[in-house]
């Protein structure tokens, strides 16, 4: 690895070229598509979006992107709450956010976070959700995602950020921690 920091620009995804290099990075880091031993280390995303799904996603509120040299080589998923049933496993997640939170009180759901293994570490997390809170912050008062208790080094990443516990709920086996930062 290098011990100088990659050249990363952040932005947001605008073609479906971009979109299908965050499906392509999505896929090769679900979980079941990797180690235990990797899930432990470095982390995991659970859920698969269709490109149709991802694409319906970035023309409400598009997708936060890092770059280097034209590649997605990151992304943290915009997901507005006018799409809260489109996917299957993000029910119960939107549900306990608008059982928790007040009616005036708008927020962003950041779909899901991923950076390619080979530029981790190097401050892209967190460059993300900056320009996410930048883009987003006089839209929205709080940003909101979900990270599976069993996911340690996403739950330190996310309160490194700034991010704090709002709630945790099961969902079948799994435990869930729905975290927000406050803008």
């Amino acid at each position: 690895m290098n011990s100088k920091p990659f050249e990363i620009r952040y932005t947001l995804a605008e073609t479906d070229t971009e979109l299908r290099e965050i499906l392509r990075l999505q896929n090769q880091n679900l979980a079941k598509n990797i180690s235990a031993e990797e899930i432990s280390k470095e982390g995991f995303v659970m859920v698969h979006h269709t490109f149709e799904v991802l694409k319906k996603m970035n023309l409400i509120e598009p997708h936060v992107i890092a770059k280097h040299r034209g590649k997605v080589v990151g992304y943290a998923l915009s997901m507005s709450t006018e799409l809260k049933n489109e996917i299957e496993e993000l029910k119960p997640m939107f549900t306990c956010i608008d059982r928790a939170i007040k009616n005036d009180r708008t927020y962003l759901v950041m779909g899901q976070v991923c950076i390619d293994k080979a530029y981790r570490k190097q401050g892209i997390f967190k460059g993300l959700y900056y320009k996410m809170q930048e883009c987003y912050r006089k839209k929205y008062v709080v940003l909101i995602t979900e990270i599976s208790s069993n996911n340690k080094r996403s739950l330190n990443a996310h309160h490194a950020v700034g991010f704090e516990t709002l709630l945790s709920h099961k969902v079948s086996n799994t435990t869930w921690e729905i975290v927000e930062w406050k803008w």
